[in-house]
Formats: C-alpha cells, sequence, structure tokens
C-alpha cells in the first residue's frame, strides 16, 4: 500500500470517497457512467480517433455518409410478408390444400394446409410496387420504399429473434444497433443521449437488453423516453432549485478535477464527468422535446394523432417525436408497439397472431400505418427525408399455411423488411421468396446484410467498425454481412 494514501481514502473516515460521492449524488448517474467506462475493451478500428474525451462528440464517419440518423420501426411479433408486401397469388389457388414441400419444425407445430391472405394487394405509385391493402397510407409512399422480400433469420422464437436482429447474435451481453451507431459517429446534439428508445409501447419480448451497450461504454446504450407519461425520463425532473443544484454540481466537479488531476488527465475519468453535464442539460432538452404544443394541428393530424384508438394516436405521438429527435441531430431512433386493444397479453410481440390473423394483423396495421407514411411525408416537406434512414422489420415472417384455422406461426426462413430515405432506391423489390412464400431462393439477404447496409448509409465500414473485447474483435455483423447495393440510390 502506498505511504501517501489520497486524501479522500476510504481509511480516512473524517473523508468521503470519491466513489461513494459518485454513488450517492445525483442518483448515481456518474459512478454507473464511470463503471461502464472503466470496463475492458478496446477498438483496434481507428483507435485514436475514437478514444476522445468527450464520448458525445461528433466522429468522423469512415467515407462520405449518404444519412445522419436512422428510425427503426420495429414491428415485434413477426409481421406476415405474405399478407403484406410479398404477395402470392399461389396460396389463394390452393387454399385448403395441404403444404406440397416438407414442412420444418414450427413454434407449436401446429401446422395445417395453405391459407390464402385475407387481404388484396394492388399495385402503387409509378414503380407499381405491389403493397396489401392493410396499408393504404403506406402505399401512398410505394415509390419511396425498398423492400427486401428475401430476408431470413437463424431464430424461430421471440426473444432470440429479437436479439438477433437488434444486435446480430441471438442471446444477450452483445451491443444493438443504435448503440454500434453512437460509438461509431457519436451525436450532433449535446442535450440529448445519441441513442433513444420510445418506449411507450414497452419493450419487445427479451426485455431492455435488446437495446443495451453489451460490452460498450455504458454511454452508448439507449436512453428510455416514455411520451405518455407526465415525468417522460425518470428523475428528469429537478428536485431542488436550479441555482441550489448548480452549486452541488460545482461542488462535485471540484472533487472530480481533483482526483481527474491525480490520474494525469484519465480519458475515461474525464468522459464520466462529461456526463453530469448532459444529464443536467437534458432536463430542459427532454422537457422541450415532448412539449408538441408548437405544432400544428394539421402536422399532428398527419401522424393520426387525432385518431380515438389510443394506440394509433400513442404511435402517431412516437413518429412525431422521431421526427423531432432526428431534427435535433439523434443519431438512431427506435419506435415500440403497443399491444392491440382486443388482446392487451401480447404486449411484447402484438404483431403475432397464431390465430386470428384477420383481426391482429387489421388492428396492427391500423396503429402504425398512418403514423409511419405520416413520418415520410413531414420528413419530405422539412427536408429531411435525405439525410434520414427509416428501417421497417420484424423479427421474422410468418408461414404460409395455417396454424390451428385462422393464424400463422413463425418463419425464419424468408420474409420481408424495407427501407426509405436517403441513399435508397425507392419503388424497388429486392430478392424473392418461392411461390408459396415460404423459403428465400433469390438474393437470399441476412441480418448482418441488413445491417451492413445501414451502416454502409451512414459511412461506416462495417468490417472496420469493430470494438476488442474477450480476446477478439467484435462488430455488428459479427464475420458476415455485404452491403445490399441493389436496392441503393
Amino acid at each position: 500500500m502506498s505511504n501517501n494514501p489520497s486524501r479522500f481514502s476510504i481509511q480516512r473516515p473524517d473523508l468521503v470517497s470519491r466513489r461513494a460521492m459518485l454513488a450517492k449524488c445525483s442518483t448515481g448517474f456518474g459512478l454507473v457512467a464511470l463503471s461502464g467506462l472503466m470496463g475492458g475493451g478496446k477498438s483496434l478500428a481507428d483507435a485514436p480517433a475514437r478514444e476522445i474525451a468527450n464520448p458525445f462528440a461528433p466522429r468522423r464517419p469512415h467515407f462520405t455518409p449518404k444519412v445522419k440518423s436512422v428510425i427503426f420501426c420495429f414491428m415485434s411479433g413477426g409481421v406476415s410478408h405474405v399478407d403484406t408486401f410479398d404477395p402470392k397469388p399461389r396460396l389463394k389457388r390452393d387454399h385448403g390444400k395441404p403444404m406440397p414441400v416438407p414442412v420444418r419444425a414450427t413454434m407449436f407445430n401446429e401446422n395445417g394446409n395453405i391459407m390464402a391472405s385475407p387481404w388484396e394487394f394492388r399495385n402503387h405509385g409509378k414503380s407499381g410496387l405491389p403493397i396489401s391493402e392493410l396499408f393504404p397510407h403506406i402505399a401512398s409512399c410505394a415509390d419511396d420504399l425498398g423492400v427486401i422480400r428475401s430476408m431470413t433469420s437463424i431464430a424461430n422464437e421471440h426473444a432470440q429473434g429479437n436479439y438477433f436482429i437488434h444486435t446480430g447474435f441471438s442471446f444477450a451481453g452483445f451491443p444493438s444497433a443504435g448503440a454500434w451507431t453512437t460509438y461509431g459517429l457519436g451525436s450532433e446534439n449535446q442535450n440529448l443521449p445519441g441513442f433513444v428508445v420510445l418506449s411507450s409501447g414497452g419493450a419487445p419480448l427479451g426485455g431492455v437488453n435488446i437495446f443495451g451497450n453489451g460490452f460498450l461504454p455504458a454511454v452508448h446504450q439507449a436512453s428510455f423516453i416514455d411520451p405518455s407519461q407526465k415525468e417522460p425520463l425518470p428523475n428528469i425532473t429537478p428536485r431542488e432549485a436550479d441555482g441550489l443544484q448548480r452549486k452541488r454540481l460545482r461542488f462535485i466537479d471540484r472533487l472530480d478535477q481533483r482526483h481527474l488531476a491525480s490520474l494525469h488527465g484519465d480519458e475515461q475519468v474525464d468522459s464520466a464527468i462529461r456526463n453530469y453535464e448532459i444529464a443536467y442539460r437534458m432536463q430542459s432538452a427532454v422537457p422541450d422535446l415532448v412539449d408538441l404544443r408548437g405544432e400544428s394541428e394539421a402536422t399532428k393530424q398527419l401522424y393520426g394523432m387525432d385518431s380515438p384508438v389510443r394506440e394509433k394516436a400513442e404511435y402517431g405521438r412516437q413518429c412525431l417525436l422521431a421526427r423531432r429527435l432526428v431534427e435535433r441531430g439523434v443519431r438512431f431512433v427506435e419506435l415500440t408497439c403497443f399491444a392491440r386493444p382486443s388482446d392487451q397479453g401480447q404486449i411484447g410481440n402484438p404483431w403475432d397472431q397464431h390465430g386470428g390473423l384477420k383481426t391482429g394483423h387489421t388492428e396492427m396495421a391500423f396503429q402504425v400505418d398512418q403514423p409511419i407514411a405520416g413520418l415520410i411525408k413531414d420528413l419530405k416537406a422539412r427536408g429531411l427525408f435525405e439525410e434520414t434512414l427509416i428501417v421497417w422489420a420484424g423479427e421474422f415472417g410468418r408461414t404460409p399455411f395455417a396454424q390451428s384455422k385462422d393464424g400463422r406461426d413463425h418463419n425464419p426462413f424468408g420474409f420481408s423488411v424495407w427501407l426509405a430515405g436517403g441513399g435508397i432506391k425507392g419503388g424497388t423489390a429486392h430478392g424473392a421468396t418461392d411461390e408459396l412464400g415460404y423459403y428465400a431462393v433469390e438474393n437470399v439477404c441476412t441480418v448482418y446484410d441488413l445491417w451492413a447496409t445501414v451502416q454502409h448509409l451512414l459511412g461506416l465500414d462495417h468490417e472496420r467498425l469493430t470494438y476488442r473485447f474477450g480476446g477478439r474483435d467484435y462488430r455488428l455483423t459479427d464475420v458476415h454481412g455485404h452491403v445490399i447495393r441493389p436496392i441503393l440510390a
């Protein structure tokens, strides 16, 4: 032990240790940040540029980006592709007949015969892109969508599927796409987090770790804002007068700076100290963000916020807030779906219709259709569409054959997702499933390919954006992934 212990040593009962001070002050915010930033791990890609004192500062991309921000509209529960963006006439022709090909194990193995879609498909826009009548509003934006009809997943269960599509791994402990985005690019707004989840719909199955930072520094985990609550972010409302709070923070800062000097300017500790200031600034930035009094009634109606159906109105609020977040320079925003009015038990996976497909998908499409179309149109009107990327996806698709009488089981072997915004060739359909919609058979894509493409549009090389942990270099795309160039403009 040193013969010259620190003035703040825990062996001095008359003094307070720095760790105790961090734990007791500011609801422990500093200690949480310090713990995350002191964790092991180091980037091998562009290390000097990335190991900077301020983790929120904007960072230089690998090459010129097409977009600045991502909005992830995650359709938790597994949307049926053959009922939405992948028309299969054979299902109508062979409705009620046995499947002509072997059927692989499903979630419940209660497999029936071929089931036709309850909805008609029509061609939309100048491109003639076919879209189900489930989405009349999104159909009006057909020429903006780049649909991938050949997406695949390695997971056939909700929690595993949710982890996989968010992190590239089918279990907990790995950084989400949003965390990788802020790690690679920082933020353009120093008053708000770079990665925000609008959490009023609740977390998908698998829980909040789906949005976690994994082994990346803790500053890159999602911040959850629930606009349906009086206090949208816990403890965001000051519990004391601003002058008193500022005085207390200055006192803490003096302690921090003294400790930082003793470490000769350790960058990780300096980053933790900076978290105090952003927490303070968020006290005004977050309430201002969720205050929609400055938005016109026409804008709110565009998003469907005037709907008497609470779930649709609230999802519309999320979409409007997503626009306000990217407008403020937030890098990655994720929206959450609400439980259906007729089935409040499906909070974590509301698109999951093993029975009652027509009722369930109708309710969910009604919830998200107008708000998402409103988001696209509003971004365009404000000149933000070309610098924003919208990703629409569930964790997997659904089977072309029935489960029970009128449901569909999980299908990870071929399903549809779409992208819209900067750098996307709108009005396109890439890849294909077989004539039953069971397997992806043409230009097969993976979740790794999806995120490689997203990172490419953000100006990041998915093979270079790595982080060393446990003796190996990790990335969002693991050791896989190719940019899906045919959907790029």
